[in-house]
């Protein structure tokens, strides 16, 4: 059932996909501040002469004024902000990860102000030329932190001892990371072991402290967060990555 019809004034949104609708209009997702990812049907943009046509565009800010009571709304006004240099080649496969991420793995209308604030900053950095993967490994981190996901990363998800940067850790779903010695002391089976990430201690401490300047944590966070998003994913496959791994052949 749907709820009273609300209107939303001036909300700053990043448009995140659109596909047409009927003739001359389109269905718009967006992130917002503050309603976190909306559906909106926007009439007549499709028509040569609508003030939407240049306005409509991902990966750069707009303010959005929309009504509705029902799960998609109707867009009413779109202003673009400006102030954003458009994504190119790597960077705009990027982009669009980011944007997959968020269409497949956040509600409609469930507000991530903090997740917001992260995917600003990484499309800014995207557009500033800044190195791919840190971007992408904080953005990661911080959706699935966002999303309840609590991925725990400065204690032993067995002893709950603080992670030691000299030790060797495998990093293990609904546990969070475990002492490979004490694993092993265990009797823990080697082959399920050998399926799950094996991550330095100081690995986990630069990725909690968002720092990924060192060649390791960037090659060992990758793994274990992409571990992390398949599991959360149900194991369906993106095309952004797909896309991407292209590219990386070539």
């Amino acid at each position: 059932m749907a709820g009273p019809k609300q209107r939303i004034e001036q909300q700053p949104v990043w448009v995140l996909h659109s596909l047409p609708w009927r003739e001359t209009s389109l269905i718009v997702e967006v992130f917002s501040r503050d309603f976190g990812r909306v559906g909106l049907v926007a009439k007549g943009a499709r028509r040569p002469y609508s003030q939407l046509r240049g306005v409509l565009m991902a990966f750069q800010p707009v303010l959005m004024d929309w009504s509705g009571a029902g799960e998609v709304k109707t867009l009413i006004r779109a202003e673009w902000q400006g102030g954003q240099p458009l994504l190119t080649g790597r960077a705009l496969i990027c982009g669009y990860y980011l944007n997959e991420l968020l269409v497949r793995l956040t509600a409609r209308e469930d507000a991530h102000p903090r997740l917001f604030s992260a995917y600003v900053e990484a499309v800014r950095a995207l557009a500033r030329n800044e190195p791919e993967s840190p971007i992408l490994r904080r953005f990661e981190l911080a959706l699935l932190q966002d999303l309840g996901y609590e991925a725990g990363l400065e204690v032993d998800g067995d002893s709950g001892e603080p992670v030691r940067p000299d030790e060797r850790y495998v990093y293990i779903i609904e546990r969070g990371p475990v002492r490979l010695e004490a694993l092993e002391q265990e009797g823990a089976d080697v082959a399920l072991l050998g399926t799950q990430p094996l991550i330095s201690g100081q690995v986990l401490l630069d990725m909690a402290a968002g720092d990924f300047s060192r060649t390791e944590t960037l090659a060992q966070s990758k793994l274990l967060l992409r571990m992390l998003i398949n599991h959360t994913l149900g194991g369906q496959p993106l095309q952004s990555r797909r896309v991407l791994k292209e590219l990386q052949e070539l």
